[in-house]
């Protein structure tokens, strides 16, 4: 199992409407990444979320994947996600963004693909109906890779068309491409992103109990798999979950029992997967954890709290559901020194015991890559006519 952190630009309270202090908390969580890096952490995922105040003040991840891509080494950096709908994104523009990323980032991008997260946020551009924007990305993603494999690309469909031909540049880095992802909620998308053979991002407050059969349709659907939309298949399940390690066994679980603004904020924003009925809604105030209901929650696989020698034993349960990768929202109502300490905490005790391969699962995968499309649609010009 592998390992991944996920930063936002969360920001909770009035420091999120502080132009100051909005740059110190955005400065601060490109520390999380550079420290991740550096303490076994795989993965970094980016969110790309618009005009939610306090939940999410990172919208243009595209420059920060630049700005990590010459910060870190090792780590792979990844949309979650590029939102697809043409209204929000042209096409060519993720395609020549995902590129230039693979370059900048010596093959680290993860191309990860979603819709957006509610119908307040995909309002920003003028789209009032989310399910429109289904048909959008079904249309949208076929034709991403279709840009990169042909020089002389054109395009006529229902949400954008290209009339000319036109070389989309630059072409990703080497063999194959990215790997692709899409953002998951619903028991439909989990199986709808393994019939497209791609990875799963299965961002959820659900218990890891309650993966199971959402986990299962993905990895029968993938498996079921024999035509994927990428140029090869990615059979990868992220889900996310909440974090406290730290050697000292009282700390962790004080900062567990700390209320969360990030639940109520979720039930602003996002009405795209279900809601879990028990959560605080916005207005209402977040609610603690209770110190004597911590183990309950705990032995439900909600979150894993403690030292790293008690998380290790929480984790078995991830472990038999096979996820392939588990994620973690950092910061989550906790200092950043509090959260640069998980960071490497987690990094250094837990990772090793779970995660032996020094070769991330996306570059096996991409090592298997097969072009999908001819280099040119029509005849190539004669090569006089190309060079000179």
């Amino acid at each position: 199992m592998e390992f991944s952190i996920f930063i936002q630009g969360y920001m909770p309270g009035p420091d999120a409407h502080n132009p100051v202090k909005e740059h110190e908390f955005l400065m601060k969580e490109m520390e999380l990444v550079k420290a991740a890096d550096k303490h076994n952490w795989k993965y970094v995922w980016l969110s790309e979320h618009h005009a939610l105040p306090e939940y999410s003040h990172l919208s243009a991840n595209e420059a920060v994947a630049g700005y990590l891509a010459a910060s870190t080494e090792r780590i792979h950096i990844g949309s979650g996600i590029f939102n697809l709908s043409p209204r929000v994104n042209h096409p060519v523009r993720t395609a020549e963004k995902v590129a230039m990323l693979d370059h900048l980032s010596n093959r680290r991008f993860e191309f990860g693909t979603g819709r957006g997260a509610g119908s307040h946020e995909v309002a920003t551009f003028n789209i009032h109906d989310l399910s429109s924007t289904k048909s959008e990305y079904y249309e949208v993603l076929p034709e991403i890779v279709r840009m990169w494999e042909q020089k002389d690309y054109t395009f006529q469909g229902k949400h954008f068309q290209l009339d000319t031909p036109h070389d989309i540049m630059p072409k990703p880095n080497g063999q194959g491409h990215p790997a692709i992802w899409r953002a998951v909620g619903s028991p439909g998308t989990w199986r709808e992103a393994g019939e497209l053979g791609i990875g799963a991002l299965g961002f959820t407050f659900s218990s890891i109990k309650d993966m199971g059969p959402l986990l299962d349709s993905y990895k029968q659907a993938v498996a079921d798999c024999t035509d994927p939309v990428g140029q090869f298949k990615n059979d990868n399940a992220m889900i996310t979950s909440g974090v406290r390690c730290s050697l000292d066994r009282d700390r962790a679980r004080k900062q567990a029992t700390n209320p969360s603004y990030i639940i109520t904020l979720v039930t602003l924003y996002h009405d795209s997967f279900p809601r879990n009925p028990l959560a605080a809604r916005w207005p209402n105030p977040p609610r603690g954890v209770p110190v004597e209901g911590l183990d309950e929650m705990l032995q439900l696989g909600y979150g894993l709290v403690g030292t790293p020698e008690e998380i290790c034993e929480q984790l078995q349960p991830y472990v038999k559901a096979g996820i392939d990768q588990l994620g973690f929202g950092v910061p989550n109502d906790v200092s950043h020194e509090e959260a640069l300490e998980m960071i490497e905490t987690f990094g250094k005790y837990v990772i090793p015991e779970f995660d032996k391969d020094p070769v991330h699962l996306t570059d096996k995968y991409r090592a298997a890559a097969k072009p999908k499309y001819q280099m040119w649609d029509k005849e190539p010009p004669p090569l006089k006519t190309i060079w000179n």
